[in-house]
């Protein structure tokens, strides 16, 4: 994806994260967050928009901590995250291609790496959101999802502190059926998750994860249960997923 497509679904994420969130109300249970509230998921959100939003317009080439969620709460909450959000997106396109600033994952440029961090940010909380609506998430732009899947696998599980492991040495098939898309991710005990585009080894793997490719980028980042997309194979790989794989 390309850096205005990015902040494009990024933009389209914050909206409509906004208006699951109204018409849920600040009370509402967000199912896909145990113990949150919409309400704690605006002001967490919210916070995460002002501080990358401040490392971009402020150019910040060193870490900055964030500034603290706000206590605002109903309708004036709502406002502050869209008001927030509308700052973001201002910012990344603003934002010259040569921009250097503080990031913390790999990326072709620092600007790339907030435009793609932020997209998923906000469109996996846009999930949380709906989440407290009777009909669920709702669906996410398959090339949208493929890219989220390589951020997620490639790089926050690429990372040595990734705790998804293994006692013995497993091999999952993560396959959309939607956009040919096919990962191979290998699970040891010793190290972080190592995954490979494609079909990888010919040979059988352990465990296969197979739907539409926004049901799995859904499913990885624990906001569907496996089963909401097809799983077979060694069920220890699920449990290992579901308890260790949460990015924070």
């Amino acid at each position: 994806m390309k850096i205005a497509e990015y902040i494009d679904a990024m933009e389209t994420a914050g909206r409509a994260l906004a208006v699951a969130a109204a018409e849920a109300g600040p009370d509402a249970e967000v199912a896909t967050c145990p113990g949150w509230r919409v309400r704690d998921l605006l002001r967490h959100t919210s916070m995460v928009h002002r501080w990358a939003t401040d490392l971009v317009v402020e150019a910040r080439t060193a870490y900055q901590p964030d500034g603290g969620e706000t206590t605002l709460d109903g309708e004036e909450l709502l406002a502050h995250f869209r008001e927030g959000h509308a700052a973001l997106v201002a910012a990344l396109r603003a934002a010259p291609e040569s921009l250097e600033c503080w990031t913390f994952l790999p990326a072709p440029s620092p600007l790339t790496f907030w435009a793609r961090r932020q997209a998923h940010e906000t469109t996996v909380h846009r999930a949380d959101a709906e989440s407290a609506l009777a009909a669920g998430p709702g669906p996410v732009e398959p090339s949208v999802a493929v890219d989220g899947i390589d951020e997620l696998l490639f790089q926050f599980h690429g990372r040595d502190r990734s705790r998804v492991r293994t006692a013995e040495p497993r091999t999952l098939r993560v396959r959309a059926t939607d956009t040919d898309d096919v990962w191979t991710v290998r699970l040891s005990a010793t190290e972080p998750p190592r995954t490979e585009r494609g079909d990888g080894a010919t040979g059988a793997v352990d465990a296969e994860l197979v739907g539409p490719a926004d049901r799995l980028y859904l499913a990885l980042w624990n906001r569907l249960p496996f089963d909401a997309v097809t799983f077979t194979g060694d069920e220890e790989i699920a449990r290992v997923w579901r308890e260790t794989s949460g990015v924070t």
